[in-house]
């Protein structure tokens, strides 16, 4: 009766630990982790008369796996904890816009058309959000493909899941944001490349058209009319390339690359734009700060001496260790950024190891007592018996 006692106790009691381990790795992890990150203070927001501030969570290369190159373990594992960390991180921070800046599929671009209406379905589910957040999505190189492998069908498919064209300006409470399909920025007259510059020019001209209306007490502006007006605010870029630097020497910060990386040559229209694509889009725009992903890692640059770069970490633990998102503080006139560390993999997997080692250690430690308990209860056993 003791024995099948203490073994019941010791199988409800393993039970229990491998449950809570679980829940914790799995669930409750984020919530600590994402607790220690807030959004960042800025200035009087309402130095522009019914301005108020904008807060914008930024995350990158999410990179969900298709039907060619995902395990289904290695798909389930990344889902889960992108899925989680998105989930816990709308509820704690209740941000007003999120922003992905592309690679939000890996195999978009060669994906059928089957493959491609899952992986849409089970994007929406991972992301899902309340009326009271907005999601934008900006398109990258694994959604379309490089530039040699993007065609119309690829990148309509993509603008038609999320309703929008890949090239725009979202406003937001005074706030401009311009978002930009970069991976047909080649600027070797590809039709497509062709209607996104067409597209920028028009931008441009409606943005420099709406800052000098601000100026101009409704006079007459030349080459104006017509033109749709914005919020009198410098815009915030928003694309998947970074723009153009030689390499990720500059970058430092437990997000940026690895220190045997960070030396190696970036290649132009591959890893980054090209310095003239770069260059066009700082004259037409003059941004007060650019958010690209692609590289996985995080890295801060300055542009010209005057336009800051914040390249964003992937999201996804298959891409690294440690994932970040960027919360962004913004008004028309001012903005402020903090980075927000989500649980780190080796974590996880270090507690399931020290869980597992102690669970098997106490499971080895109730055999050994049984195994003693049985040799003291036989001694006993046949000590009496010798004494009858």
């Amino acid at each position: 009766m003791l024995r099948l006692s203490a073994t019941w106790l010791v199988a409800v009691v393993l039970i229990v630990a491998v449950g809570g381990v679980f829940f914790f790795c799995e669930y409750l992890i984020y919530f600590p982790t994402i607790l220690k990150c807030a959004w960042p203070k800025i200035g009087n927001v309402r130095a522009v008369e019914g301005s108020e501030e904008v807060r914008a969570m930024v995350l990158s290369d999410t990179h969900l796996l298709g039907a060619v190159g995902g395990h289904w373990f290695d798909k389930l594992r990344r889902e889960w904890q992108m899925e989680r960390a998105f989930q816990t991180a709308l509820w704690l921070l209740r941000p007003h816009i999120v922003f992905i800046l592309g690679d939000i599929f890996d195999e978009g671009k060669w994906s059928s058309q089957k493959h491609w209406e899952d992986d849409v379905r089970r994007f929406h589910r991972m992301f899902r959000h309340s009326t009271d957040t907005e999601l934008v999505v900006l398109v990258g190189n694994h959604d379309i493909g490089f530039h040699y492998e993007m065609d119309w069908f690829k990148l309509q498919r993509f603008e038609k899941v999320f309703n929008a064209s890949t090239t725009r300006i979202v406003t937001k409470k005074g706030v401009n944001f311009l978002l930009l399909n970069s991976v047909a920025l080649h600027g070797d007259g590809c039709p497509i490349c062709q209607s996104v510059e067409k597209e920028l020019i028009r931008l441009s001209r409606e943005l420099n058209c709406s800052l000098q209306s601000s100026h101009s007490s409704g006079a007459a502006m030349e080459g104006c009319n017509g033109s749709q007006l914005y919020p009198a605010s410098a815009p915030i870029m928003l694309q998947h390339y970074p723009l153009y630097r030689v390499s990720d020497a500059g970058c430092t910060g437990q997000d940026a690359a690895p220190p045997e990386e960070r030396h190696l040559l970036f290649r132009e229209k591959y890893d980054v734009l090209s310095k003239e694509a770069s260059q066009r889009l700082l004259q037409l725009f003059k941004p007060r700060l650019i958010l690209s992903g692609h590289t996985h890692s995080g890295c801060e640059v300055l542009h010209e001496n005057k336009y800051p770069e914040v390249s964003v970490p992937s999201f996804s633990w298959r891409n690294r260790n440690n994932p970040s998102i960027i919360l962004a503080s913004v008004s028309p006139v001012t903005y402020s950024l903090s980075k927000c560390f989500l649980p780190e993999e080796s974590t996880v997997i270090s507690v399931y190891c020290s869980a597992g080692a102690c669970l098997l250690l106490l499971f080895l430690a109730h055999c050994l007592w049984m195994k003693g308990l049985l040799q003291c209860l036989s001694l006993c056993l046949l000590g009496k018996h010798k004494s009858l």
